[in-house]
């Protein structure tokens, strides 16, 4: 069991490389989101000869004080907020704010369509929680009109039972990609003027939103019969990143690749705090090890005021002069993690 009070401001988190500091970020995660950021099999969170993982939480923000504790077992999660049972962490979530930034979100520019499209997706639920079930209805209605489809392929049923799908497909689809478009036109100014102060110009996000008919969907259905698949849709839509026209999935370096990626974090954080009016709590691991004195120091200069930030590296000497008096130093041994 591990007892930790983070103070507000800015929390350094130290320690050799292995010890840890992952662990303890994923843990605050847990217990402010309800998941896991690294990843769904959350049976892997349980130490082995345990029974149950148990993070417990008490956030104090400008308006109220919440405590939440979320217990993962190996086939069960109970997620409490202030002592009661809630509905499961979208509950948890639409109470507590948290952003995340690890090595491994490089994906969001390095990878296909897909990842980006899942993690728009996961923003849009964040910053529009009234949006937040859109994705998920999508892919519902689009499974279904699939399998029909596999089902007139097989000869077990006609064109007539795919047709309630087309039409749903159409209207949740248009939807859809309305709302990311939105998302995007709200993210862009923030995330050009985050990659601005991190060095990289003319940072820029692209989606191209088009209304998805039911007549569209039906001038291709014999197409989409012969493959069991719909082949339309915002599901095959992709994200463009790009830094002065230059796709950076393609013709960017790693740094720019992770500059993208906390401009990304950076500028949700932006919209979280203009629609909540708290800055989310912030938890940035590795975030030092690619970038140069001065963009670090621009990074610590981004982040939002007033809030939390934690942020993980192997020493302070990483730090910009600045940035070293921080509110809280934490050195993370195996096992233990205490102020420093």
């Amino acid at each position: 069991m591990l007892e930790l009070d983070l103070v507000p401001g800015l929390v350094v988190v130290i320690g050799k490389n292995g010890v840890g500091k992952t662990n303890l970020l994923e843990a605050i995660h847990v217990g402010s989101q309800g998941f896991s950021p690294r990843t769904r099999a959350e049976a892997r969170l349980v130490r082995f000869g345990q029974d149950a993982a148990r993070v417990s939480l008490s956030v104090q923000d400008r308006s109220v004080a919440v405590s939440t504790q979320v217990t993962i077992a190996a086939r069960d999660k109970r997620v409490l907020v202030n002592g009661a049972a809630t509905r499961g962490p979208d509950e948890l979530r639409g109470k507590l704010a948290t952003l995340v930034f690890l090595p491994d979100r490089l994906a969001v520019v390095k990878g296909g369509p897909l990842v980006r499209r899942a993690y728009i997706d996961r923003m849009l639920g964040r910053v529009f929680p009234a949006r937040a079930g859109l994705s998920s209805e999508y892919s519902r209605s689009l499974a279904q009109r699939n399998e029909a489809l596999r089902r007139v392929r097989a000869g077990a049923s006609t064109l007539e039972a795919v047709e309630p799908w087309t039409e749903r497909v159409a209207a949740v689809g248009t939807e859809l990609d309305a709302a990311r478009a939105a998302l995007v036109a709200s993210l862009s100014p923030g995330f050009e003027a985050a990659g601005e102060a991190l060095g990289l110009t003319k940072l820029g996000l692209a989606y191209d939103p088009r209304p998805l008919t039911e007549l569209q969907l039906a001038e291709r259905v014999e197409r989409d019969v012969e493959r069991g698949l719909t082949g339309a849709g915002p599901h095959l839509r992709d994200v463009g990143i790009a830094a002065a026209g230059r796709e950076l999935r393609s013709f960017g370096s790693q740094g720019e690749q992770r500059v993208a990626v906390l401009a990304l974090v950076l500028a949700e954080a932006g919209l979280s705090f203009e629609s909540r009016g708290e800055p989310p709590l912030l938890l940035l691991d590795d975030v030092l090890s690619e970038l140069d004195g001065q963009r670090r120091q621009a990074l610590l200069g981004e982040l939002p005021p007033g809030g939390q930030t934690v942020v993980t590296t192997t020493s302070t000497d990483a730090l910009p002069a600045g940035a070293r008096n921080a509110a809280l130093v934490v050195e993370v041994t195996p096992g233990e993690a205490r102020a420093a």
